[in-house]
C-alpha cells in the first residue's frame, strides 16, 4: 500500500491510499480520482511527507508534539465553527459574491467559500484581499 497527498485544481489537499503507484496512474488516466471537497477530477500528486528513521526519540518528545498538534487542531475547529455560524457559505461562487460585497460599500455581508488559484490572483489584482484558513475536518 502507498499513501499519496493529492491536490485538486482548486488547491484542496487530501490523502488517499493506493495498492501501488500504478493504481494511482491508472485511476488518474481514466479520470476516476475525485476531490473530496469539490468533486473536481483534475487531481495531481503533491509533495509527500517522507518516513523518517533514525535515533529513537523519547516519549516526552512525542507527547509535546502530539499535544501541540491537538491544541492547533482545536483552535482551527473553533475557527471553522465561528466562520460557519457567522458567515454565509457561497461555495464556488465566492469570487463573484466577494466582488459584489467589495464594490457595494453599503454591503457589509460576511461570506466564505472556495476559489481557484487563478480567481484568487484576479481578486488580488483588483485589490481584494482574501484570507485563506486551513479547513480542518470536524470528524477527524
Amino acid at each position: 500500500m502507498i499513501k499519496y497527498n493529492l491536490k485538486c485544481e482548486n488547491d484542496h489537499e487530501f490523502e488517499s491510499w493506493f495498492s501501488d503507484s500504478q493504481e494511482y496512474d491508472k485511476l488518474d488516466k481514466k479520470k476516476l480520482l475525485e476531490c473530496i471537497y469539490c468533486s473536481s477530477n483534475r487531481i495531481k500528486k503533491s509533495i509527500m511527507s517522507p518516513m523518517i528513521s533514525g535515533k529513537k526519540l523519547n516519549s516526552d518528545s512525542f507527547n509535546i508534539f502530539d499535544q501541540k498538534l491537538l491544541d492547533d487542531r482545536d483552535k482551527l475547529i473553533k475557527l471553522r465553527k465561528y466562520v460557519e455560524k457567522n458567515f454565509e457559505f457561497v461555495g464556488n461562487k465566492f469570487s463573484k459574491k466577494v466582488r459584489e460585497v467589495y464594490y457595494d460599500k453599503k454591503n457589509n455581508k460576511s461570506i466564505y467559500g472556495t476559489t481557484t488559484s487563478k480567481e484568487r490572483e484576479e481578486l488580488a489584482e483588483e485589490g481584494i484581499d482574501l484570507l485563506s484558513i486551513p479547513w480542518v475536518s470536524k470528524d477527524n
